[in-house]
């Protein structure tokens, strides 16, 4: 099974950072808010935010929960657990860039999107990612993904992070 391991990530973050700064920061209408989507992509977009103060860039925080806005729910057959989404402050002509673990057929970027606009106009979103596996379903991409996985078909790719699973690693 291959492995990404915990340096790797670190570097991908450090790059991901320099991608924000170069590519994002400029292009950013308002002020910029780093949203990460429960539970790993959360996770993320907090260090993303204290990378980018460490650099001298200040970007809000904020932390949503997808999971009633998803289209499978019917089909999983359980009682979902909820967290808290965690926004204080409006998007309202914000530069908003979602942070997902994996991003795989599109359809939880389309459930992210859906949650964001319940609280307000951003003026730009970007959809960005540590791994982009393809396998879309939908017609939605990421604008940066840190890895880009080739992986067969059904093969589940998994982002431990220390912080919620007690190591740091990436499986598939």
């Amino acid at each position: 099974m291959p492995t990404i391991n915990k340096a790797e990530i670190e570097q991908a973050l450090d790059a991901w950072v320099n991608h924000l700064l170069q590519h994002t920061v400029p292009q950013a209408t308002g002020k910029l808010a780093i949203v990460g989507l429960i539970t790993h992509g959360d996770v993320l977009a907090r260090r993303l935010v204290h990378k980018l103060a460490a650099a001298g860039y200040e970007a809000e925080y904020g932390a949503i929960d997808i999971t009633l806005y998803r289209d499978d729910l019917s089909l999983r057959g359980i009682r979902p657990a909820l967290s808290s989404s965690y926004l204080p402050f409006s998007p309202d002509d914000m530069t908003l860039v979602l942070v997902d673990d994996v991003c795989n057929t599109g359809r939880t970027a389309r459930a992210a999107m859906e949650v964001i606009f319940e609280y307000g106009r951003p003026s730009r979103v970007e959809l960005q990612c540590l791994v982009d596996r393809g396998e879309r379903q939908l017609p939605i991409q990421p604008n940066y993904a840190a890895f880009t996985l080739t992986a067969p078909q059904n093969t589940r790719v998994q982002l431990r992070l220390t912080d919620i699973d007690g190591e740091e690693n990436i499986t598939y």
